[in-house]
C-alpha cells in the first residue's frame, strides 16, 4: 500500500510536466534557422527612411559648412544617416548607444570650437600622423593569437565594440551589419527618387522654355 500511494503523486507530477510541455510547444531543434532580422522588415525600413529624410532636411536647412566649424556637407549627411540609424534602433544595442553618445560629444565639440579659433590644417595633420604612429607602435605583436587580433579589429569597426565580450561582440556585429544593409537600401531608394524628381523638373522646365 505504501509503494502504491507514493508512486501516485510521482505519476501525477510527470503527467503535469507533459501537459506543460505540450502547452509551451515543441522546443526548437539545434541548428534551426533564426528568425529574420528586424532590419529586414518593411516596417523598420519605413521608420528609418522617415528619420533619414528628416535628418537630411535638417542638414540642408542648417548653415553652410564653408568656413564654419562644422563638418563638410557630405560628412554631415553621412553622420546624419548614422544618427538616424541609431535612433531607429531605439538605443537597444551597444552600437546604437555608442553612435548617439559620439554624436552628442561631436555637437559639444563643435560648439566649443566656435568659441575659439579652429586648429590649422597642419596641426590637425600632425595630430593624425602622431595618432597613427602611436597606433602602429602599440600594435599587436606576432605572439597575439589570430582570433584575438580579429576580435580587436572587429571591435574597432563596430561602434562601442572595443570592450565587449566576444559573444556579445558577435551579436552586435550581426545586428550592425543588418542595419547597414537596410541603410544602403533606404539611401539607394532615396537617391533614385530624388534623381527621378530632378529629371522630371528638368524636363518640365525645358519644355516651358522652348514654348
Amino acid at each position: 500500500m505504501a509503494s502504491t500511494s507514493s508512486s501516485a503523486p510521482a505519476a501525477e507530477v510527470e503527467e503535469r510536466g507533459r501537459k506543460r510541455k505540450r502547452a509551451e510547444g515543441p522546443e526548437p531543434a539545434a541548428g534551426a534557422d533564426a528568425p529574420p532580422s528586424k532590419w529586414r522588415t518593411r516596417r523598420e525600413h519605413e521608420i528609418y527612411s522617415s528619420k533619414l529624410l528628416e535628418a537630411i532636411r535638417l542638414v540642408r536647412a542648417g548653415p553652410s559648412t564653408a568656413g564654419a566649424a562644422g563638418p563638410p556637407r557630405g560628412r554631415a549627411v553621412r553622420e546624419a544617416a548614422d544618427r538616424a540609424l541609431a535612433v531607429a534602433a531605439r538605443g537597444r544595442t551597444h552600437w546604437s548607444r555608442a553612435i548617439l553618445a559620439s554624436s552628442r560629444r561631436r555637437i559639444q565639440a563643435v560648439r566649443r570650437a566656435r568659441l575659439r579659433a579652429p586648429a590649422s590644417p597642419s596641426s590637425r595633420h600632425g595630430a593624425a600622423t602622431s595618432a597613427s604612429a602611436s597606433t602602429s607602435a602599440t600594435g599587436e605583436g606576432a605572439s597575439t593569437p589570430p582570433l584575438v587580433r580579429s576580435a580587436r579589429v572587429l571591435g574597432r569597426l563596430v561602434p562601442g565594440g572595443r570592450r565587449l565580450p566576444f559573444p556579445t561582440l558577435l551579436e552586435e556585429t550581426t545586428d550592425y551589419i543588418a542595419a547597414l544593409e537596410m541603410q544602403v537600401r533606404a539611401m539607394t531608394a532615396l537617391a533614385e527618387a530624388l534623381s527621378a524628381i530632378s529629371a522630371t523638373s528638368s524636363s518640365s522646365s525645358g519644355a516651358g522654355s522652348s514654348s
